[in-house]
């Protein structure tokens, strides 16, 4: 039986960690994120996990589940059926039955029974990521399992976490919702790329998601937590143009978890700019009333069309590469002279854009 844990002040449990779905007909979906990287070989699993209108029985009803694997290479399965789907809206816990000889209702399954009865589809919580997929027409798979060490949640360490989005994101005006649910984490198990297994321990771990009824316009995002020489490190940026009521706002910002402490960087407590190009280059700088920061993301490669959920249905509309290469700078500001506090790089970092309209380069404070 899946146990819920509270979020005593030491948790790592976030805001938003469960499931939001309200049972309503309304356009709804949710999407789950889950990142392994392994620095040893410069590879990266993203495993993307969605349910559209679970009610059932509308044009875009059903789930998926993605995976950005080994040089960016993609899978995707659709899952159809929402009624072997099952969430906890208590805490980060979901899972989706594909194939499967079982007949009861979709629950958590320990990972040995998991791996016995249930031949296609996915579970996951705060502490495990495991599943099986496999593309029927070409006979690729993937097959995980691996059990994951939270670190950083969103917010300080020994202190209550945060929402990304700041506490008006439990309200549905600002929709869709995201929440980073671990800034950092330790994974270790195993990923078999259709006949290749990738065995790790303690690698680098990341997770987040977002939910709602609206569909954001245009995207960015920048993250990475597998920086040389700097294991204790975890940076998570984007930015979008969301409905907010009836209007549209751009909105950015940069969360950073190191040594224990967070550097938060968001539209009321920072100035955030940015200058994105269609493809190939992220920069991004923000200034607080202590710290001002700056990042720039870089990539040669062509990326990978992903599926994301969009106003009519799962849509290819968004561009990834994990293997961005990425430098950032923290400074404290003390009078005219900034004091350096930080200075990384990393070439395992995941960049995105997504949505339309990126013919030019995007470029806002």
């Amino acid at each position: 039986m899946l146990t819920i844990p509270v979020n005593p002040l030491q948790s790592t449990q976030t805001p938003h960690s469960g499931y939001h779905w309200d049972g309503s007909g309304r356009r709804f979906f949710e999407g789950w994120y889950y990142r392994v990287t392994l620095p040893d070989c410069g590879q990266t699993f993203a495993f993307m996990y969605s349910i559209e209108d679970p009610i059932g029985g509308q044009p875009y009803s059903g789930g998926a589940a993605q995976v950005l694997g080994v040089n960016d290479e993609y899978l995707c399965r659709i899952f159809p059926d929402v009624t072997k789907f099952w969430a906890s809206r208590d805490a980060l816990a979901l899972g989706h039955w594909g194939k499967t000889n079982l007949n009861s209702q979709p629950l958590y399954l320990l990972p040995s029974e998991f791996a016995q009865y249930v031949q296609e589809g996915y579970q996951a919580t705060a502490n495990l990521n495991q599943g099986f997929m496999q593309d029927p027409a070409t006979g690729f798979y993937c097959r995980w399992e691996y059990e994951i060490q939270p670190v950083y949640g969103w917010g300080n360490q020994n202190s209550i976490q945060q929402s990304t989005a700041g506490w008006l994101s439990f309200l549905q005006i600002f929709e869709p919702g995201w929440q980073i649910l671990m800034a950092h984490g330790l994974a270790s198990g195993w990923i078999d790329w259709n006949g290749k297994i990738y065995q790790f321990q303690n690698a680098p771990a990341y997770g987040e998601k977002n939910w709602g009824g609206a569909f954001p316009q245009k995207w960015f995002w920048l993250n990475c937590n597998s920086f040389d020489g700097e294991p204790d490190l975890a940076l998570t940026a984007g930015g979008g143009r969301r409905g907010v009521l009836w209007w549209m706002e751009s909105v950015a910002m940069i969360g950073l978890h190191y040594q224990g402490q967070f550097y938060e960087f968001v539209p009321w407590n920072a100035k955030v700019e940015w200058d994105i190009q269609p493809w190939g280059r992220w920069q991004m700088k923000a200034k607080n009333l202590d710290y001002e920061i700056e990042l720039t993301g870089t990539t040669h490669l062509p990326g990978t069309p992903l599926r994301a959920p969009t106003a009519k249905g799962l849509q290819f509309c968004c561009q990834d590469t994990m293997q961005g290469k990425l430098t950032l700078e923290l400074r404290q500001i003390r009078g005219t002279s900034p004091l350096v506090i930080l200075k990384a790089d990393s070439y395992l970092c995941g960049l995105e854009i997504g949505g339309g309209s990126w013919n030019n380069f995007w470029q806002s404070t």
